[in-house]
């Protein structure tokens, strides 16, 4: 198999050796000190501050989005939201779930947000600005530093996804302002899913240690709390957890976050110049070096997500709902390279030879 979606990705080789391994206890000393220097390099590679916190939940991206939520937001603030796609649509979710006061800024597929749209909301009474950076299932990746500077205008605490564009795009937490950061272990971190990440600036850390979460699991009082050793409250992903070590060494051993963005972003150039000879239209105005979304000229997208699974051993990423006929989305982070890129353009050319589209 030949994987060229935006997560689960494909593993290293010595990622992919500790998952076989028996998976060891975890209170440890040893084990407390993989997860320090695990939170050290994440902060490290976000640039966040030296005293910002780092926080793993076993759970899904979903579970840091919503953990965030619960944590850091009450019902005396008032966020704005953007939804260009499916994650921003579950930020708008949790919202309502949680009782927290927003406004929409609602985009249509493949859009991005302007300084225009973001004019109506200058002085709005507002407290929390809440995003996906890379917005996924379209592809589009928003202008982090126009988001950044409005947020400071405004004294907005700001909450950004960064799951699927975290190591794959330039993201400086501490300069932009970014109080709160989510990852997960699945997208560049090119490790199994299972654990989410937290990064929060001390405005967050201090947030998080008022509130009154109602919640066990997700209380990231608690987190932040066992942390200071090393440890989790609750039993974690201790085989992903190792993993992830392995993985954030590998990038530190290779010359850090910048040398990786470079390596996924020439990956990611070198498929979408390929790709201009196929009748495949990209769909996003601004794009993160993660993936890129396809929309096919009078064709299935659907058909060519399946065809491509079925008869080539390669898989792109489909859509769901009424995207689901009109754009795959091919991913360039994970253990991919040029090479590989040339296996998707040849079935890709084979198929269109069979008038599959």
């Amino acid at each position: 198999m030949l994987n060229f979606t935006v997560g689960p990705v494909q593993s290293c080789d010595a990622v992919r050796a500790i998952g076989a391994e028996q998976v060891p206890y975890f209170r440890t000393p040893e084990f407390s000190e993989v997860m320090l220097e695990n939170e050290r390099l994440i902060k490290t590679f976000a640039k966040a501050s030296d005293d910002s916190r780092v926080v793993f939940i076993t759970g899904s991206g979903t579970a840091s989005m919503e953990a965030t939520i619960m944590n850091t937001l009450t019902s005396k603030d008032k966020a704005i939201v953007v939804n260009g796609g499916s994650f921003g649509e579950r930020f708008v979710q949790l919202l309502g779930i949680h009782e927290i006061e927003y406004s929409e800024i609602k985009l249509p597929v493949g859009k991005a947000l302007t300084a225009q749209m973001l004019s109506e909301y200058e002085n709005g009474g507002y407290t929390a600005f809440v995003v996906n950076v890379h917005e996924t299932s379209t592809g589009v990746h928003y202008d982090i530093d126009m988001i950044s500077e409005f947020c400071k205008r405004n004294g907005l605490f700001l909450i950004v996804d960064a799951i699927s564009s975290f190591l794959a795009d330039p993201l400086d937490v501490e300069r932009l302002g970014v109080d709160v950061m989510i990852t997960g272990s699945q997208k560049a971190l090119a490790c199994p899913p299972g654990i989410s990440v937290i990064v929060l600036s001390p405005r967050a850390v201090a947030r998080v240690n008022e509130s009154q979460t109602k919640c066990m699991y997700l209380d990231l009082k608690s987190a932040l709390k066992n942390g200071e050793r090393g440890q989790t409250p609750f039993t974690p992903a201790v085989g992903i957890l190792l993993q992830i070590h392995a993985r954030l060494k590998e990038i530190e051993a290779a010359g850090g976050v910048e040398s990786e963005i470079r390596n996924i972003a020439e990956i990611a150039n070198d498929f979408r110049e390929k790709i201009k000879e196929f009748p495949f239209d990209i769909v996003s105005e601004s794009m993160s070096n993660a993936v890129t979304p396809l929309a096919p000229r009078g064709a299935s997208a659907y058909k060519i997500f399946t065809v491509l699974k079925d008869e080539y051993n390669i898989w792109v990423c489909p859509n769901g709902g009424e995207m689901s006929e009109k754009i795959f989305r091919v991913g360039h982070i994970g253990a991919l390279t040029k090479e590989d890129n040339d296996t998707l353009i040849a079935a890709l050319r084979d198929m269109q030879k069979r008038g599959l589209f």
